[in-house]
C-alpha cells in the first residue's frame, strides 16, 4: 500500500512508489524459466504473463533530516509526487536525496523543467557511479544522464560520496556494486533496530531462491551475482527487514528459510 510506514528505533520510513513497469520475465532474466515462472510465481504473473516490477522510493526521517532514497522513472504516469504528497511529504521539505545508482528508474524526478524536484536537497551519489554514466560514451546511450544527472552539478546541488558514508548518524551507505558500478544499498540503524534498503541487488522475490538469475540490467552480471548472493545469505542469516523497491507494494519484508528454499516473506 502506497504511504505504509515503518517505524526503526527513532527513525520513520515511508514507502512510496513512482509506478510499475511492465516486463516479459524471460526476457528481463534471460537464466530463468517460464515454467518456474508459472508454477512458483503465479502470484507475479498477470494473465498475458507479464511482471510488473515497482518503481518504489522511501522516504526516511531521522534525526531531523527527511531522505528520500531514489526519485523514480518520472513521466506522464508517473505516481511518485501524488503519493510523497497524499503520504504528507512536501518536496520543499525533503533536505536529502539519496540515489542508489544512476539508471533511469532511479533518477527520473531529479529535476522538472530544469530545476530540482526537490528545491531544498542535496542529491548524493557515489562517484564511481558518476564517474562510469558521465563517460561520453555512456551520455550517448544514456539520455537520462543529460536530463537528470549532469544539471545537478551545475546547480551546485550534487554531492558525490565514496564508500560507507554517513547520510546521517541512522543511515550509512553499503558499496553493493556489480548492478552498476557504483550501485549502494542503505543500512538504516537506529535504537538496537537495523533495516536493509536494497536498492537494485534484487529485482524479483523470485531471486531470493533463483539467486544466479541476473537481470539484464546489470552492468557486470557476475559481480551483481556475487554480491547478491552475499548480501542475500546475510540478510536470511540475521533475520533483517529489508526494503526492496522493485517488490510488491509496499516492498518490505525479510528473506527466510521455508524447508530447502529461501522465500521472500512480507512485513
Amino acid at each position: 500500500m502506497a504511504g505504509a510506514r515503518l517505524t526503526v528505533g527513532n527513525v520513520e520510513m515511508v514507502s512510496v512508489s513512482d509506478g510499475q513497469g511492465d516486463m516479459n520475465p524471460t526476457e528481463a532474466f534471460p537464466a530463468s524459466d517460464i515454467e518456474i515462472w508459472r508454477s512458483e510465481y503465479s502470484d507475479l504473473l498477470d494473465d498475458a504473463g507479464l511482471i510488473h516490477p515497482r518503481f518504489g522510493s522511501v522516504v526516511i526521517n531521522s534525526g531531523g533530516k527527511l531522505v528520500l532514497v531514489d526519485t523514480g522513472l518520472g513521466g506522464p504516469d508517473a505516481t511518485l509526487l501524488g503519493e510523497l504528497e497524499s503520504a504528507g511529504v512536501e518536496r520543499e521539505g525533503i533536505d536529502l536525496v539519496v540515489l542508489t545508482h544512476i539508471h533511469p528508474d532511479h533518477v527520473g524526478w531529479n529535476l522538472s523543467d530544469g530545476s530540482p524536484t526537490f528545491p531544498n536537497a542535496r542529491y548524493l551519489v557515489t562517484k564511481t557511479d558518476w564517474d562510469h554514466w558521465t563517460q561520453p560514451e555512456m551520455r550517448a546511450q544514456a539520455p537520462h544522464v543529460d536530463e537528470q544527472m549532469i544539471p545537478l552539478e551545475g546547480l551546485n546541488v550534487l554531492d558525490l560520496i565514496e564508500g560507507e558514508y554517513s547520510v546521517t548518524d541512522e543511515l550509512t551507505t553499503v558499496p553493493t556494486p556489480g548492478h552498476t558500478p557504483g550501485h549502494i544499498s542503505i543500512v538504516v540503524s537506529s535504537a538496537g533496530e537495523k533495516v536493509f534498503i536494497l536498492g537494485d541487488v534484487a529485482h524479483s522475490p523470485a531471486q531470493a531462491q533463483y539467486t544466479d538469475w541476473s537481470p539484464v540490467f546489470d552492468t557486470d552480471p557476475d559481480l551483481a551475482r556475487e554480491t547478491r548472493h552475499a548480501i542475500l545469505d546475510k540478510l536470511e542469516s540475521e533475520g533483517t527487514v529489508v526494503a526492496s523497491g522493485h517488490f510488491p507494494d509496499p516492498g518490505y519484508g525479510r528473506f527466510v528459510r521455508s524447508g530447502d528454499r529461501r522465500i521472500w516473506q512480507p512485513e
